[in-house]
C-alpha cells in the first residue's frame, strides 16, 4: 500500500512500562510428565504481586523454561487480586484458614510491632502492605504454594466492622426539626 509507513520500534518503545505491582516468586518446581517417549520437563513458578497498598495476589503458572513460567505467573498473580482490609497498618481481627493441609493463624499487633511472620506468609503481608502482624503456620507444612493460598483464604475471611461514633448515633436518635416533634 502505497503512502503508508510500517513504524519501526527501537529497543526504547520495546520495554514493557513499569508496572505499579511488585512482584516476588516463592517458589520454583521443575515437574515431570512420563509419556511413552521418555520424561518432559517443564518449570512451575509461584509469585506473589501487590501494590503495598492493600492489593496482593498469588499467581501460579508451568512453563517450558524459567522465564516464561515466572511471566506467565506475574500476570495470573496480578490479575487475581485481592483487597486486604487494612486498619491502622494491621489487620482488623484475628483469623485462621487452612488449604490442603496447611494452617495458617494470622493476629493483628500494635503500632511498632512490625512483621513477626515467616516464609511465604511474611511475602505476602508485605506485598499487602500490612506493617504490623503476628502469623503462625500452625501444621508446619513446608508446601509453599498451599501455604500462600491457605494465607489468602485467611486474608479473604477478614472483614471490617463499621462503628459510627457517640455522637453521631445520638443525631440519629433524635428527630431532625424539633418544631415537627413538638406538633405531632
Amino acid at each position: 500500500m502505497p503512502g503508508k509507513q510500517r513504524r519501526q520500534f527501537g529497543p526504547k518503545e520495546r520495554q514493557k512500562e513499569k508496572s505499579e505491582f511488585d512482584s516476588k516468586l516463592v517458589d520454583l518446581a521443575r515437574v515431570v510428565r512420563v509419556s511413552a517417549g521418555g520424561r518432559r520437563f517443564r518449570f512451575r513458578a509461584v509469585v506473589v504481586a501487590g501494590d503495598r497498598k492493600s492489593r496482593v495476589g498469588v499467581g501460579v503458572a508451568k512453563g517450558a523454561d524459567v522465564a516464561q513460567a515466572i511471566e506467565k505467573a506475574t500476570r495470573k498473580a496480578i490479575k487475581n487480586l485481592i483487597t486486604v482490609p487494612i486498619v491502622q497498618d494491621t489487620i482488623p481481627h484475628e483469623v485462621e484458614a487452612t488449604f490442603g493441609a496447611s494452617r495458617i493463624l494470622l493476629k493483628p499487633q500494635k503500632k511498632g510491632r512490625g512483621l513477626v511472620a515467616g516464609g511465604v506468609t511474611r511475602v505476602i503481608a508485605e506485598k499487602a502492605g500490612i506493617k504490623n502482624i503476628s502469623a503462625k503456620t500452625i501444621t508446619r507444612s513446608r508446601n509453599k504454594l498451599n501455604n500462600a493460598l491457605a494465607t489468602l483464604a485467611a486474608i479473604r475471611k477478614l472483614q471490617v466492622i463499621e462503628t459510627k461514633p457517640k455522637e453521631q448515633e445520638k443525631k440519629e436518635a433524635e428527630p431532625e426539626n424539633k418544631s415537627e416533634a413538638v406538633s405531632k
